[in-house]
């Protein structure tokens, strides 16, 4: 199956990040999700019951990194694909979390992982 559900450019506003002032604040983090669903059942229903319900799964990610505050990024993608594929049953995600102004003469820093099978 080649369908994906789609989120880009989610911003969420947590504390991230291993220095003392980091802990301090609060910083935005941007998650880019891909998720493999089979979009062939909903398309033909028009029920958005039968899709992947991005708008919960935005909410769940803000919240679960929200309420993590983990001090890598690393840690807080495993986390939240690990929440996805638990809780929505999503075989396969490619997510990536960045940090934008973490590196000064960077847009944004970041990392991108797979889990999970296509």
């Amino acid at each position: 199956m080649a369908d994906s559900v789609l989120i880009e450019g989610l911003m969420i506003e947590t504390v991230v990040g291993v220095y003392d002032w980091e802990r301090e604040v609060t910083q935005t983090l941007v998650a880019d999700l891909e998720m493999a669903w089979d979009n062939r059942v909903p398309g033909a229903s028009d029920n958005v019951a039968d899709a992947l319900d991005y708008a919960l799964v935005s909410d769940r990610v803000v919240g679960c990194l929200q309420q993590l505050q983990p001090k890598l990024l690393e840690h807080g993608a495993e986390v939240v694909a690990r929440v996805l594929q638990q809780e929505f049953g999503v075989g396969w995600v490619r997510l990536k979390l960045r940090k934008p102004g973490a590196v000064p003469a960077a847009q944004s820093v970041g990392v991108c992982i797979e889990r999970g099978v296509r």
